[in-house]
């Protein structure tokens, strides 16, 4: 296993990867993470930002997955577009890349917002095993309209900055 900064050669790979697991579930629509224009080129995105990352997951040089850290707003960031292929899922890659992204994040930022869907029930388990905190609505400014689950991480031990959190 590998985890490394994504590269020109993974775009279409992790494109791929994304696309294929939302059109499976039936979450190919406007609102989702399938039709974000940068999944063409998330190399660059991710390079055009500032205290920003996407990691990729490598078994026998297979890419298999991959997260994004980007900003979102005020010392707050965004885990983004953590996907695995079906069959590699089960295994515990979805945690490494988590570690991998969550440590990059805690050095730069104060806090990690994400947005997912309650469906996908075994993502919403692990990020609360990774002490995310459910809200009940989005962060203001949130791009994927079709998400009906919004989670939120303080990098902060002392203070406990979640904006708002009571179960929907």
């Amino acid at each position: 296993m590998l985890i490394r900064n994504i590269n020109k050669a993974d775009n279409l790979v992790i494109k791929t990867i994304i696309q294929d697991s939302l059109k499976k579930r039936g979450f190919d629509l406007p609102g989702t993470a399938y039709f974000d224009p940068q999944l063409d080129d998330l190399t660059h995105h991710y390079q055009s930002l500032e205290a920003a990352a996407y990691w990729v997951i490598e078994i026998d040089q297979q890419v298999i997955g991959g997260v994004g850290i980007a900003p979102y707003s005020n010392g707050i960031c965004e885990l983004q577009k953590l996907y695995i292929k079906d069959n590699f899922q089960g295994y515990g890659y979805a945690n490494h890349l988590m570690e991998v992204a969550l440590a990059f994040a805690a050095q730069h930022y104060q806090a990690c917002y994400l947005e997912t869907l309650f469906e996908l029930s075994a993502a919403c388990k692990l990020y609360e095993k990774f002490g995310f905190h459910l809200l009940n609505k989005p962060l203001p400014g949130s791009e994927h309209s079709a998400m009906d689950a919004w989670y939120f991480l303080s990098f902060e031990k002392a203070v406990d900055k979640i904006p708002y959190s009571a179960p929907i």
